[in-house]
């Protein structure tokens, strides 16, 4: 009996300190050198500072910016530390509400035009950095009226943007908003009064 207690004890010490100290940091050194800039959490930098992460949504409000898609992710959305869905099912009162809301809200900025689902419907996590090549479309009259720029003009910055399907089937076309308002704001910037 003591014989085997001993085993299990040094047992769980040599798993714990393999399992749950050298392998994690060799994992994290052999990917820090293969892969430092998806290792570090592909964090963008703009002048010194870290502006946000290609992988993780942010709000983006006025009108001079494509908006990203909607987050459920904690209180006030996009809280890395808490990414979640809403949860509410299809026949959820709250959510039909919500969606009529956005939708009628969207087909006021383009009436007529049919709204993408992914500008008035949540993702699973909360926090996906990228919407639909439609949604980005739909929002090109606002953001090149509010830029100072002919439509086509903005379609091609969203065009560079738009990745396809990883390995050429695996997911759909994508466009990373943040990417987009960076080059935007880089190449057109908005004046004062319409960036407020």
């Amino acid at each position: 009996m003591k014989k085997n207690l001993i085993t299990a004890v040094l047992m769980t010490v040599a798993t714990t300190v393999l399992l749950g100290i050298v392998y994690p940091l060799v994992v994290t050194v052999i990917a820090r050198v293969i892969f430092p800039d998806k290792a570090s959490g592909q964090l963008i930098q703009r002048d010194g500072k870290t502006v946000g992460s290609r992988i993780i949504g942010q709000p983006f409000t006025g009108p001079g910016y494509f908006h990203s898609r909607l987050s459920a992710a904690g209180t006030n959305g996009y809280d890395a530390a808490n990414s979640a869905g809403s949860n509410l099912g299809p026949t959820n009162k709250a959510l039909i509400d919500r969606v009529r809301q956005s939708a009628e809200s969207l087909q006021a900025e383009n009436p007529g035009k049919p709204v993408p689902v992914d500008l008035v419907t949540t993702s699973a996590s909360g926090l996906d950095p990228e919407i639909t090549p439609a949604a980005a479309d739909f929002q090109v009259p606002r953001v090149a009226r509010e830029r100072g720029i002919t439509e086509d003009q903005l379609q091609r910055f969203v065009a560079k943007h738009t990745a396809g399907r990883q390995a050429g089937f695996l997911g759909e076309a994508r466009v990373n908003v943040l990417e987009l308002n960076l080059e935007l704001d880089a190449v057109h910037p908005m004046n004062k009064r319409a960036a407020k």
